[in-house]
């Protein structure tokens, strides 16, 4: 099983995009578990106005050891939603047993993780507000354990 840490600066207290999160984490957890993925788990870090260097330290801390490590960055790459879920599959296939995906504070991730981080992701070239990238992210997770497990939630 290739267990999921999003690994993320700030606090997402209820809302709309914590339900969100939650929704499509728990749609990961049951989709996955099928094609040997999840489940998923958040860890925010809290690093009030100590800027992006403080936060990129504590962010790759809560790396799991041994973890694929992925930066999400607008400086990324951009790749398809199968192409994702391939990744995923890979990874899972190579025995990996942890990816963290990293999600930087509202001035983005400072370059410590970027080069830490085996792979650099964008979602686009659009810049996201921090909280919707978690949202973003979920999904996409959600949608590669559903393309991986063969169901009809990706029409691509």
């Amino acid at each position: 099983m290739l267990r999921v840490t999003i690994c993320a600066v700030g606090r997402l207290r209820g809302g709309p995009e914590a339900a969100l999160v939650d929704d499509y984490l728990g749609r990961f957890a049951r989709t996955g578990r099928s094609v040997g993925l999840g489940p998923a788990s958040v860890t925010e870090v809290d690093a009030r106005g100590s800027g992006a260097a403080e936060e990129g330290r504590l962010l790759l801390a809560a790396v799991p050891a041994g973890a694929v490590t992925v930066a999400l960055d607008e400086r990324g790459r951009e790749i398809s939603s199968e192409a994702f879920a391939g990744r995923l599959r890979q990874w899972a296939d190579e025995g990996r047993r942890d990816a963290a995906f990293l999600i930087g504070g509202a001035d983005g991730l400072g370059a410590e993780p970027r080069e830490a981080s085996d792979l650099m992701l964008s979602l686009g070239p659009m810049v996201w507000p921090h909280m919707l990238v978690r949202v973003m992210l979920a999904e996409q997770l959600y949608r590669a354990a559903s393309i991986l497990a063969g169901t009809p939630y990706h029409r691509g």
